[in-house]
Parts: structure tokens; sequence; C-alpha cells
């Protein structure tokens, strides 16, 4: 097992050479080009004063050069940032400087804003992947220089190689602390439930700084499974290129296939070369399972994971039983369980309900400069409390069954209520502000407002929606708002967020 990712794309290219690894907007690369680009990438960082250890911030959309820069990170030692490219300006700013990032790599299109984190000294540099922007250097310019060859970092694999962040209930992002190793061995032993090799093309639009992504790059890299990689999801351009690659697994959330299923250009597309279809980020009505192996004529296969896991935590196995609406069983090395919701060392007896808890050694090392919700999270012996309500059955399968926490699922995105509510009291309109949910066909489920008004104030529902959008990314915003005299609480005057439905009009 390697020990650090740095290691992967040489010893990708010295297995697969000039095979095919990645296609992305009619460019199509081998593995000897993305090591190649990785090495001028990594030598040139450190040329421009990144260190082993130092933090760098990845914020940019699906491309080759987000695959080449996470490589050339992890090859000079840094520490990688991604960052999901729906997060708004502010919250950006407050992940780059709550991890102390020393530089950030992005796309021109969003270095407007990021720009004055380099004005403000915050960071060293920006490297744009467009040459024409200023005040940045040239992510083209990197990798088109000769570079030296750089000792590969002598790192322990249980060292820390990526914080990626992820949305806290309190209204900030938490920094998830990942080992090298926790990466890696969760990015293998998914190809090895799936039977990723080198005979596979996978097509996928999954964001880049999503673990679901990231366990399908990995595979890539690993296994030597070719990638077609999508900058956005558009259901025609997915069948255009399962056709022309001769895809055999694609890799979505529900909504996709749903989308997919509802295209005008479903019957005239070739699916034939598939031989496997995944999904994850939230689960599926099994109704709506059957249907996509009705239409799409493969295995559905449902997985399970989370950031603090760098992965999957669960799924079933190619060649094992596929149980639908089940998330499957623990991945190898790994343990699953189910405890009483008050009580983590009480485990509950197969088919009731309880808190999933999750073991090995994929598990963060702990939340980046928060010993509180690390402590929250993580327990003394290692088992790691995953916020998911499941029971199990007597095959060992578990099932999702709700959320301990009043998340919200919408699209595969996690979105709490609590963010929502904070900016909602800013507003000077807004006396009593609550976030609950309401289901949806597309999405799973949708964020919904209910707004108790100052006096003498009448605001708009879109007024309020666009609000919210000034501080909040467009998928944590409500989709609906509902004003209303007054909102549940308890006694001590604490928002009853599961009663919010009895005001539905």
């Amino acid at each position: 097992m390697p020990k650090h990712l740095g290691e992967l794309p040489s010893l990708a290219a010295k297995k697969f050479g000039n095979k095919e690894a990645l296609f992305f907007n009619e460019r199509s690369f081998t593995f000897n080009e993305i090591n190649l680009f990785v090495e001028k990438l990594a030598s040139n960082l450190k040329s421009l004063g990144i260190n082993q250890n130092d933090v760098i911030t990845l914020y940019a959309s699906n491309s080759w050069e987000w695959i080449i820069s996470y490589f050339g990170i992890a090859r000079v030692g840094a520490v990688i940032n991604p960052v999901n490219t729906m997060l708004t300006p502010t919250e950006v700013k407050y992940v780059v400087n709550d991890c102390k990032a020393k530089a950030i790599i992005t796309s021109s299109d969003k270095v407007p804003q990021i720009i004055d984190l380099k004005k403000e000294g915050k960071i060293n540099f920006i490297i744009s992947f467009d040459n024409s922007i200023d005040d940045t250097i040239s992510f083209n310019d990197l990798i088109s220089k000769d570079c030296t060859e750089i000792q590969m970092p002598d790192t322990d694999p249980n060292s820390l190689s990526t914080i990626a962040y992820t949305s806290g209930t309190t209204g900030h992002p938490k920094g998830a602390m990942q080992s090298h190793n926790a990466v890696i061995l969760n990015g293998a032993m998914t190809s090895q439930m799936h039977i990723r090799g080198e005979n596979d093309v996978v097509v996928s639009a999954l964001p880049c700084p999503h673990v679901y992504a990231n366990v399908i790059m990995i595979g890539m890299i690993m296994f030597g499974t070719k990638l077609v990689l999508h900058k956005t999801f558009d259901p025609a351009s997915i069948f255009k290129d399962i056709e022309k690659h001769k895809a055999t697994i694609f890799d979505g959330v529900p909504t996709m296939f749903m989308y997919m299923m509802n295209s005008p250009e479903f019957n005239k597309a070739d699916l034939s070369t598939l031989t496997r279809c995944y999904v994850g980020g939230q689960t599926m009505p099994v109704a709506t399972m059957q249907d996509v192996e009705k239409t799409f004529k493969v295995p559905l296969i449902e997985l399970w994971g989370m950031t603090e896991i760098a992965g999957l935590g669960s799924t079933h196995p190619f060649y094992g039983k596929n149980k639908h609406g089940s998330i499957g069983c623990a991945m190898p090395f790994c343990e699953l369980k189910i405890v009483d919701v008050n009580n983590p060392k009480k485990n509950m007896p197969v088919g009731e309900v309880g808190e999933l808890m999750v073991k090995g050694p994929i598990t963060m090392i702990g939340y980046f400069g928060d010993e509180e919700k690390t402590k929250e999270t993580l327990e003394d012996d290692g088992w790691l409390h995953s916020g998911d309500l499941a029971k199990i059955d007597n095959d060992g399968y578990y099932f999702i069954v709700d959320r301990k926490k009043d998340m919200i699922l919408t699209a595969g995105y996690n979105v709490y209520p609590a963010e929502i509510e904070r900016v909602l009291a800013t507003h000077p309109d807004v006396a009593i502000a609550a976030v609950g949910k309401e289901k949806d066909k597309f999405k799973g489920e949708v964020a919904k407002a209910y707004v108790v008004l100052k006096e003498n104030c009448n605001p708009s529902e879109d007024d309020i929606i666009n609000f919210c959008r000034k501080s909040l990314a467009a998928y944590k915003c409500p989709r609906k708002v509902q004003f209303v005299k007054d909102v549940p609480k308890t006694s001590s005057g604490k928002i009853m967020r599961r009663e919010l439905h009895s005001l539905d009009n």
C-alpha cells in the first residue's frame, strides 16, 4: 500500500504507462501525461516556497487541472484543502482563513471572489487555470516549465493529507482532517468492492471536492480505470459520453438518475455498454431504484459515506446480494454498529433503530482546530458518530432510517437549518425565523423557512430568498418561505423544528 497520495501518479505511470486515464472536455490524458504534469506542478510549487505540511486550497469546478492540482499538492508534501464551489465568497474566505492556507489554486471565474485574500496578505499567492488573470500565477506556465526532480516526501501514512470542510450545525464549516492512509485505503476498498479495474470506463459529473468523487478519482489512478469527467451534470452530454466511450459504470446521486430518466434524450441513448450504476449522497426510494434498473437495464448499487471517513463506509459488493433500500455492509477493515442514541456503549438489537457508528483506519483524525466538536464526534475508543439513524437486518445489511439531527439533505448536499436561521435573523424585517424541510421529487428534500415578521413589515417571499442568496450557497437557500404568526416552541423557548410542518398551508 502506498504511503501517501503523492506517490500514486508515478506508480500509475509505471504500471499503466500510455493507457488513457482521463477524458475531459474533448481532451485525453494518459497516465504518463498525468504524472508528468503532477511532477512539474509539484516542483514549481516548491520553487514558489510551498513546503511539506503547508495547506493549499483547491477551489475550482471539475476539470483536468483540478485533478493535476490535487496530486501535485500531495506530491510536494503539502496538505490539500478541497473547497465546494457552491460556497459563497464569505464562506470560502472563512475556510481559507480557518485552515491557514498558504496559497489557492483556482479557476479564472473564481479569482474575483478571492482576490481580496491576496491583497490583504492572508495568502501568499493565487494560481489560476487561466493565463489572462492579473495578479495571479499561471497554472499552465507551472506545468510547462522545466522542473527538477524533488524527493518524495517522507510521510507517515497516518499523517494529515487533506482538510475537507463540511457544514456545521452552528453555521460554521468544520474541517475534517483525513490521513493519507484513510484516503488511499478508502479509494482502494471502493474499487475492490465494486470490481473497478483497467477494463472499466467510468462516467461521472460528481463534484471533485466531494468524497464520493474522490474515491472514483483514487480508483482511477490506483487501478487503471478510465475516468470520463464532466464539468457539470447534463443528461444529454452524459448519454453521449456513455455511448462514445463505451462506459461500463455511471456514478451519480439520486437526482441525476431522475433527471436522466425524464430526459427527452433517454429513449435515443445507447446505454448497452453499462454493466452497473452506483448511487450515493442520499437514500433513494426503493420504487425509484427499481425504475432505474428497469430503464437502464443494469444493477443499481447503493452506497453510503461521509467526509469524516474520507469516502465510503458501506456498500454492496458487486457480486454479492444487492438489497434495495439498504446501504449494504461495512467496508473491508472497517466496523459498523447501531447504538442507542443516548448511550453509544449500548448496541441495539437487529431490526431496532439507533445511531450508526463507524470505526476503522478510514476515520478522520479530528476536526481542524476544534477539539470540542472532535470529542463530540469521535469516541475515545475510535468509534465515530455518523449522525444517521439506522438499523441492521439478520444478514448484516444496514438501512438508513432518518437523520439524528435536523439536517436537510438536498440533492446530495448537507444543509443545516441553524445556518439558514442565522442569516434570516439578520434581515431587518424578520422577528423570528425557523427552518424545516419538505420532500421534493427531484432533490429529495428542500429547506423551507417559516418567518414571523416585525410589525408593519411586508417583504415578499422572493425578497427573503434573495436576501439569503447574498450570504449562502444556492443549495443552502430556502426554496419556500411561509409567513406565520408564531412558531412551535418548547417551554424554554426552543423552536421545535420537527413540528413546523403543522403550520403548512
